[in-house]
């Protein structure tokens, strides 16, 4: 399976963005996608999951203002970001969990740059 993200770009403060990832492959819409984050120096973080059954999960950090949704028709999972704030700076990566019968299939896709200026 191969994830291409896009979507980063440069935005000031209260403006918004919108990520995209594209999964090759059959098995996306059993999947669970994630995006996470990583800023300079920092650790990488969760910022939204959605399982296979549409079950969502947020960090307090940016429920409200972060949206993630996926179309199975389409192996394509997005994360609509709004009221963007400079801490939101990072590289946004997606990811996918497939879970196999004695194991669990991870994959990364190659991030994207988010830049909130000020």
């Amino acid at each position: 399976v191969q994830l291409q993200a896009c979507g980063g770009g440069l935005v000031q403060a209260g403006g918004s963005l919108r990520l995209s990832c594209a999964a090759s492959g059959s098995i996306f819409s059993r999947s669970t996608m994630g995006w996470y984050r990583q800023a300079p120096g920092k650790q990488r973080e969760l910022v939204a999951e959605i399982t296979s059954g549409g079950s969502t999960t947020y960090p307090d950090s940016v429920k409200g203002r972060f949206t993630i949704s996926r179309d199975n028709a389409k192996n394509t999972v997005y994360l609509q970001m709004n009221s963007l704030k400079p801490e939101d700076t990072a590289v946004y990566y997606c990811k996918l969990d497939y879970r196999l019968p004695s194991a669990l299939y991870v994959n990364w896709g190659q991030g994207t740059l988010v830049t909130v200026s000020s």
